[in-house]
């Protein structure tokens, strides 16, 4: 059976929890699980190449393994670990705003840390190793804070890259949404701009689940007047320059540009527009540095418009990752953290 066959075929089991194509919901929940799960893939798929540890080649990325953290074929790394430490929380029901799950996310941050993972930002390895063994979401944003007054350099893209949940349980909220994705990212990056890329990216992701469509300036509208003159410009800039122009991309406003630019940049295929996830993600990947990353933001925003239905089956099948869990899984999180409900329209 071919490619585009087996994908469409197993969608509606996996990715809809058995519901049929016909039900109200089902379209906006494949959708809703594709934003995690097209971030997972997009992370497994670029980590062999990241920082040039591997060339790709004229077919495109595979999911080969190796990369900085010798990782399995089809194996995830940190951004995907980091999501799930959210999706976890989310999937419970909690509200992602209130302490309670702030400090969950945190304490699954900090267990990862304990587990001595093979791929960690050097911003996140810093924070996580002060916090002590069982911090607070309050410790840690007041350490999060404290580096930014410090330093001045907290704008890493290491919160940008775990935003593929946090919309998921405020689909009918946009304004949740913003507060979320703004706590979240400060539990590590309290960069001012760290926290607008994650609030336009989650917003992106939310819309892009609603009503099929990319959309990134909507966003604009829940900043300040400052933020939405510094962030037209850099979205024009990824709208107009080639994708190659953002590498170096470990800065967060490089990599939501490197992301988008990779998204808006590829033509979309009149005959199966889902092949559009796939060739986007080698846009991704082909302009280099942090590849995972930079993958796994397109990747969750590309998930989250074209649907797990739309990610081809050859990379879901060996799609895994810490804490020793499948895609398949994720999946079934992401379900729970979406609510049946909530994703329906």
């Amino acid at each position: 059976m071919g490619e585009r066959g087996e994908r469409n075929n197993d969608a509606e089991l996996w990715a809809a929890g058995g519901r049929t194509k016909s039900a109200p919901s089902s379209a906006r929940l494949d959708r809703a699980c594709g934003a995690v799960l097209g971030s997972a893939v997009g992370d497994a798929l670029g980590a062999p190449y990241e920082f040039g540890c591997a060339a790709v080649g004229v077919d495109g990325p595979q999911m080969i393994g190796g990369g900085l953290g010798d990782f399995a074929p089809g194996e995830w790394t940190d951004d995907t670990t980091m999501a799930w430490c959210i999706l976890e929380v989310a999937a419970t029901g909690a509200d992602l705003r209130s302490p309670e799950a702030l400090t969950a996310i945190g304490r699954h941050f900090r267990t990862w840390y304990e587990s001595n993972p093979p791929d960690i930002g050097v911003q996140t390895r810093s924070l996580l190793g002060e916090v002590g063994t069982a911090p607070t979401g309050d410790v840690m944003t007041a350490a999060a804070q404290d580096l930014h007054r410090r330093t001045g350099r907290t704008a890493g893209n290491g919160s940008l890259m775990r935003t593929a949940a946090v919309a998921l349980p405020y689909l009918d909220d946009p304004g949740a949404v913003v507060s979320a994705a703004r706590a979240i990212s400060a539990l590590t990056h309290y960069d001012p701009r760290a926290q607008e890329a994650c609030v336009l990216w989650s917003l992106a992701i939310r819309r892009a689940v609603l009503d099929a469509e990319f959309d990134l300036r909507a966003g604009l509208a829940y900043l300040d007047a400052d933020g939405v003159e510094y962030w037209t410009a850099r979205i024009d800039e990824a709208e107009t320059w080639d994708p190659s122009r953002f590498s170096p991309n470990g800065w967060v406003v490089a990599a939501l540009q490197a992301a988008w630019a990779s998204i808006v940049s590829t033509p979309v295929p009149d005959t199966d527009p889902c092949l559009h996830f796939g060739a986007a993600l080698d846009t991704a990947i082909r302009i280099g540095d942090d590849t995972d990353t930079v993958a796994a933001i397109a990747g969750a925003l590309l998930g989250a418009r074209w649907g797990a239905s739309g990610v081809p089956a050859r990379w879901r099948r060996i799609l895994h990752g810490y804490p020793g869990i499948t895609g398949e899984e994720l999946v079934g999180l992401a379900q729970r953290a979406a609510g049946l409900g909530t994703a329906g329209g």
